[in-house]
């Protein structure tokens, strides 16, 4: 009995002191939720000493939302905080509407690095995630909203309380997107008609759509032959009340229109995509509206600009730092300075072309505009027979190459290079000329073949109508949705092997990227894994001498945009980044030559921090919504 005693005091001690850690790791991770989404501070404006004299117009960015670790669309936090940062230490300060408003109006004049912060689309995780950056970093920001989200059943668009209470500590004020998100004259990627949707309808379909739609304000409503179905009158009221909706809205839930707009695209000098829908949206414009950005894609704006006209950059989710640094520097802020990461590791290499950051186990070589980015491994002069691991997670439209047994200004080397989501091996020798050994499309690697057109065709009519359906109105609607879904999926199709033309789809230049490569290069043979499985073996190459190594990224032109966002920079990243001696004699790896792998104490911070934002993420995931 007495045994027993001690072994359930002892048990009954150990919970106790299980529960004591468990409330103070509770406790830990509550305060830093806390601390993570409430700011505990003022915004202060810039300095008068901030405003030189010097008059370089003022930037304007506009970022499409913020999530904790980021998705295709919104930004995650530790990467827009190395935005702000490195703007940050590029001296840029942020500025006001009503700073951009006297500049224009009454000639005020901006610090040299002035800096206007948007944040599109008025959601609640993009305030909650953004808000502590802005206080970290004393930066000011807009929050733009679309005015029939305001009293939507989403949950994921802030209310009028909560974008009151956002002002009140000055990192932020209230702008526009307009009162709705709405999509007219569509068409799919067959340029068949498919009308009129709104924003949930159209993200669905958005994998089937081409380039040919419009947004609500900016034109006629059209069939499909391209002719207006509305009068001018009609078009006049239509886009009329629009805008009635959206002074009402804002001045009954918010006490006023908010004096920021950005107009959704025009991008054409003009308000709108034909000259009397444009004429429509200047009046409503300069009636309601202090200024409008009505442009995307060049980040500057000067005096010579109109306040009716700004233009805007849109930064993407995916842009490293340097990205977003050369487009800026591309705009006229020429003496930027880059972020090269992890300095032991910048030194080793030699940085030709572009500009190298070094992070997380990886190097991302972002392009100069329109050209390429060139490394050079330093004190590697003789690397012959080598073993060259990587994983490549630039983007798939772009290129990506490793040199190896290179001349110094690459007058001969054997290179692999993933191009345009293919493998492509190739050599340059005394001759001067580039050979290609390989090229292996990887959607065939992969198992995928290329449809027919006529199946194309008729999956993309199928996605229609199961989205049409889904979405329908009504039950009745969705039931003639349905009907014409088994019409669809009725119809015969030849394929590719009955003679109908191959369907090649268009590789967008958002798509992400992400390839495991394991080279081998020994003696006078090349073979190359991708993701594990032999995709070019046994390639027998000229260039046999020994040689140095180079990492290259380059940009591959302007490509296709479903969203017509164009782009002049590109990324190449090398994670993981691998070199060893190749035993020719044993068919097997030998002596580490280079690594980007962490080693050592370094090693362990970096998985500690990741393990610890991990944790961080799962906990903020979950409170997140309940703390507002």
């Amino acid at each position: 009995m007495l045994a027993d005693e001690i072994y359930t005091r002892q048990k009954d001690k150990r919970k106790k002191r299980r529960a004591i850690l468990q409330g103070l790791v509770l406790a830990l991770l509550l305060g830093i939720c806390i601390d993570a989404l409430f700011v505990f501070s003022r915004y202060r404006p810039y300095r008068p000493d901030q405003v030189t004299g010097v008059d370089r117009g003022f930037v304007a960015l506009s970022y499409f939302g913020v999530d904790r670790t980021g998705t295709h669309d919104l930004i995650g936090t530790r990467l827009l905080d190395e935005h702000l940062s490195a703007l940050e230490k590029n001296g840029f300060v942020t500025i006001t509407g009503k700073d951009v408003e006297e500049y224009y109006r009454s000639g005020r004049m901006l610090p040299e690095h002035a800096l206007l912060l948007n944040f599109e689309d008025g959601r609640r995780d993009t305030a909650v995630f953004a808000e502590k950056l802005l206080e970290k970093h004393n930066y000011h920001g807009i929050v733009s909203t679309y005015g029939d989200n305001l009293k939507g059943d989403d949950s994921k668009f802030l209310r009028p309380a909560e974008l009151k209470k956002l002002t009140e500590h000055g990192y932020w004020e209230l702008g526009t997107n307009g009162y709705r998100l709405y999509y007219i004259n569509v068409f799919d990627r067959w340029d068949h008609y498919l009308g009129n949707m709104n924003p949930v309808v159209y993200a669905h379909l958005t994998p089937v759509l081409g380039r040919k739609y419009n947004h609500y304000l900016m034109d006629y409503l059209r069939d499909d032959r391209d002719f207006p179905l509305e009068s001018y009158q009609a078009m006049k009221n239509r886009i009329s009340g629009d805008y009635a909706l959206l002074q009402q809205v804002y001045t009954d839930d918010l006490g006023q229109v908010p004096p920021i707009y950005t107009l959704m695209h025009a991008n054409m000098g003009q308000f709108g995509n034909q000259a009397d829908v444009s004429a429509v949206n200047e009046q409503w414009i300069r009636k309601l509206f202090v200024m409008n950005f009505n442009r995307e894609g060049y980040s500057v704006n000067n005096r010579k600009s109109s306040i009716y006209d700004l233009t805007r950059m849109e930064p993407r989710a995916y842009w490293p730092v340097n990205h977003l640094l050369m487009r800026i520097r591309d705009d006229g802020f020429w003496n930027l300075r880059f972020e090269h990461g992890d300095r032991e590791q910048y030194r080793q290499w030699d940085e030709k072309k572009g500009v190298a950051q070094f992070k997380d186990e990886s190097v991302i070589l972002t392009t100069n505009s329109l050209k390429n980015g060139l490394l050079k491994l330093k004190d590697q002069p003789d690397l012959k027979d080598i073993q060259v691991e990587t994983e490549l997670l630039g983007n798939q439209f772009g290129t990506q190459k490793i040199y190896l047994r290179a001349g110094e200004n690459l007058e001969k080397y054997v290179a692999v290079a993933l191009v345009n989501n293919h493998l492509v091996a190739s050599q340059k020798g005394p001759q001067g000329q580039e050979e290609k050994l390989g090229d292996v499309d990887l959607r065939l690697f992969d198992g995928n073949p290329y449809p027919s057109e006529e199946e194309d065709r008729k999956e993309v009519a199928e996605q229609e109508e199961k989205v049409f359906a889904r979405y329908a109105p009504n039950t009745e609607t969705a039931r003639a949705r349905l009907e014409k879904l088994q019409e669809v999926q009725g119809q015969d199709a030849r394929t590719v092997e009955e003679g109908a033309p191959e369907f090649h789809p268009v590789l967008s230049y958002h798509a992400r990227g992400k390839r495991k490569l394991d080279i081998r290069l020994a003696g006078d043979k090349l073979t190359v894994l991708v993701d594990g499985r032999k995709a070019l073996e046994g390639l027998t190459v000229a260039v046999g001498d020994g040689g140095s190594l180079f990492l290259e990224s380059r940009w591959p032109g302007y490509g296709y945009s479903q969203t017509n966002l164009a782009d002049d920079v590109y990324d190449g990243v090398f994670a993981g980044f691998t070199v060893r001696d190749w035993d020719v004699s044993r068919d097997k790896a030998g002596k580490e030559r280079y690594s980007l792998r962490y080693t050592g104490w370094k090693k362990f911070r970096y998985e500690v921090e990741k393990q610890g934002n991990r944790l961080l993420d799962w906990a903020l995931s979950t409170v997140k919504y309940r703390m507002r």
